[in-house]
């Protein structure tokens, strides 16, 4: 059995991962971002917006589903079976997780979150999980398998996926810390951290003009805080492209330039943060192959 303490996650999967922002179908776009994910390489990390539409469990980019949006089984899961299966049976666990599944929620209904509790526990095989502790200060082993599910800070999330959960059952998925005046370590249930870059730049990606020494220094501030706290990090959303290059992509997210964003990438490998998500998951790709 493979065991893998949080303190040592990064390590394990290599720092940072490139993190498939918004990676599902909306607005009848955007059906092949998660095959374009798939295609820069492992470990990758998936981010799967989360609704609910009549029992069903669906990847939506809003709470008001109407029955058009793929199940969160068919659009993943299925769809990630061939590689799981092929993972599974070559047993090179030295590589795993290969996916990083991250779950942001639009509906936090009990409903929407028993019904991805419900379809974890069909995939439960494939997912890193740990056995919960008595004692949520206290830290249980990650037993480490091809997908590593994450999801974020909301207590509706932790009454569901961790609170109901007995001591000695099985952690299917692992919950981020309130970042709000953060000084509390890191928890059996919430090992990571995701911040909005506007943590390091206030004004916003649009806004945020030349890239300085003083802000370098707030991300590392940031990151080695996060560290010290036993958490993993991830900032979102970082973007950088003329209006003639967008696909879809939200302006808010957008530095305005390769050069821009190119910078602020280096800045986070720099700084080892564990998670970079961009909506330019080719563009990131290669960057972050070049300057490993």
């Amino acid at each position: 059995m493979f065991l893998l303490t949080c303190a040592a996650l990064a390590a394990q999967v290599g720092k940072p991962l490139l993190d498939a922002h918004n990676c599902y179908p909306y607005e009848g776009l955007h059906k092949d971002r998660i095959d374009r994910a798939l295609r820069t390489g492992f470990p990758v990390a998936i981010e799967q917006d989360i609704g609910y539409y009549e029992g069903r469990a669906v990847v939506t980019h809003t709470e008001k589903t109407t029955g058009v949006e793929p199940t969160l089984k068919e659009h993943f899961f299925e769809r990630v079976r061939p590689v799981i299966e092929k993972a599974l049976k070559e047993n090179r666990r030295d590589q795993w997780p290969l996916i990083v599944l991250h779950f942001d929620f639009k509906d936090l209904q009990s409903p929407t979150l028993h019904a991805v509790w419900d379809v974890l526990k069909d995939y439960e095989p494939w997912l890193a999980t740990a056995t919960k502790s008595a004692d949520p200060a206290k830290l249980s082993a990650i037993e480490m398998k091809p997908i590593l599910v994450l999801t974020e800070e909301a207590d509706e999330q932790q009454a569901v996926f961790y609170d109901e959960v007995p001591a000695g059952g099985k952690l299917r998925l692992f919950g981020s810390a309130h970042t709000k005046d953060l000084t509390a370590p890191a928890t059996d249930f919430r090992r990571w951290l995701n911040y909005s870059w506007h943590q390091v730049e206030p004004e916003g990606q649009p806004k945020a003009g030349a890239w300085t020494p003083e802000k370098n220094a707030r991300l590392k501030d940031l990151v080695d805080n996060a560290h010290k706290l036993g958490y993993w990090i991830r900032f979102y959303t970082l973007d950088g492209y003329t209006p003639d290059e967008s696909q879809g992509w939200f302006e808010s997210y957008n530095f305005g330039s390769h050069a821009a964003v190119e910078a602020r990438w280096k800045a986070a490998l720099d700084a080892d943060v564990d998670m970079i998500a961009s909506d330019q998951y080719e563009a990131l790709s290669k960057f972050m192959n070049r300057h490993r």
